[in-house]
């Protein structure tokens, strides 16, 4: 039972495995209480006490590869720890960006952190996440009735969730924050210290979107335990659930992996960690492709914010939205009857007009890539995603140019 105390490879991958964990979650316990954890590193009686739990991990870890030795499972027991690992880098995320935004850009950095903490505290972004996590677990367990092919219509179900919670959270924060500052005179407080309009309007909108990219992160998470659990659920159309690239993302990462450990059970563990990574890596590029869609959105309320009300707002970001996605149908279906009428010529008119300047939210959904029977491949499909947030990346500069030029010369006394 103890033959794994005179095993150096079992104690080494213990090592390894406890090590990954305790540095992931140094930033976090770093966060909740900065005193202690800095005195701990300055005084050697408090860094011993610190040892004794990194002490007991290492054993336990390594007492569970000895006791188990080649178990079935540990390609499973991989992907737990794998996701709480995950989850730990996740939170790691959420605390170091925004102090590195603050060294970088002091002023405006200080605004964004203020609403990315803000935005943490509103009652209205747990409701949103647990609202949407709930759903995609519930996802799961829904009948499609579509003749095999749940999984991606649930996959196509989870995709909307995380897309549409964060912006809907964004649009309604933005909206909300901007214009209450502003008619409340807050805005003036804010800005009789050494930040200028530009900084105060840059720093909201980065401090939402991060708060938003939190959201779509952490829901990226559930999705990824969904997936998972879906073919397993709906055994009889476990062989239609095959996606090639979270398998070709996993075939990319489990050299990196496997080398960080001994040969032995830790190197099935690391594979199934690997998975667990190749899945987080394909599932992100559609994540990334629908929070295209939050940047926009949130940038237009962002813009919007500086001279009109909340609900006003919020009206016209559903019309951009819901524009965004119809107007090149329209002009596709009104293309295919030419002479049809003046009726239909008008409808051609504004449909073309919305296409050329709204954003074209329709490229920015999972749905063609899941629906495809074509396998995708994985790196084609992530320079597409990559060319599409750029082109989100300059419709939220523009939106954003705007929104400067129309809160510079509001009245804010």
């Amino acid at each position: 039972m103890f033959t794994w105390l005179t095993n150096p490879n079992i104690l080494l991958s213990g090592f390894i495995l406890a090590l990954l964990q305790i540095v992931a979650a140094l930033p976090w316990l770093r966060a909740i209480d900065p005193r202690s954890f800095d005195r701990a590193w300055r005084q050697p009686s408090a860094l011993g006490s610190a040892l004794g739990p990194m002490l007991s991990m290492w054993l336990i870890a390594s007492f569970f590869l000895g006791y188990y030795g080649e178990s079935a499972s540990f390609q499973t027991y991989g992907r737990i720890y794998g996701s709480v690992l995950h989850l730990q880098l996740l939170i790691d995320l959420f605390i170091v960006i925004p102090v590195l935004l603050t060294v970088i850009w002091p002023k405006g950095g200080a605004v964004a952190l203020a609403a990315y903490r803000e935005g943490w505290r509103q009652p209205m972004y747990w409701l949103l996440l647990v609202a949407g996590a709930l759903t995609i677990a519930v996802a799961v367990f829904l009948p499609y009735f579509t003749f095999g092919d749940d999984y991606k219509m649930m996959k196509q179900i989870g995709f909307d969730i995380v897309m549409l919670a964060p912006a809907l959270f964004g649009v309604l924060a933005a909206s909300i924050s901007i214009s209450e500052e502003i008619e409340g005179r807050t805005a003036i407080t804010v800005m009789s210290k050494p930040i200028n309009r530009r900084q105060f309007l840059l720093g909201k909108f980065v401090g939402i979107l991060l708060a938003c990219a939190a959201m779509s992160l952490l829901l990226g998470w559930v999705l990824n335990f969904a997936l998972w659990a879906m073919p397993e659920f709906d055994a009889i159309n476990k062989d239609r659930a095959f996606d090639p690239m979270p398998a070709m993302a996993k075939e990319w990462l489990s050299p990196y992996f496997t080398m960080l450990v001994p040969t032995g059970p830790a190197r099935t563990i690391m594979q199934g960690t690997s998975i667990w990574f190749g899945d987080t890596f394909a599932h992100s590029l559609g994540i990334l492709l629908g929070f295209g869609q939050v940047m926009i959105l949130v940038a237009i309320a962002t813009a919007l914010a500086t001279r009109l009300p909340f609900v006003i707002n919020l009206v016209l970001c559903l019309v951009v939205y819901f524009l965004g996605h119809l107007a090149p149908v329209i002009v596709k279906e009104t293309d295919k009857l030419q002479g049809a009428g003046a009726g239909v010529g008008l409808i051609r008119f504004f449909g073309n007009l919305f296409d050329t300047l709204l954003p074209a939210l329709e490229f920015f959904t999972m749905g063609p890539a899941i629906i495809r029977e074509t396998p995708l491949d994985l790196w084609q499909f992530a320079g597409y995603v990559l060319v599409l947030t750029g082109y989100a990346m300059i419709y939220t500069m523009i939106a954003l140019i705007v929104g400067l030029f129309l809160f510079e010369d509001r009245d804010l006394a």
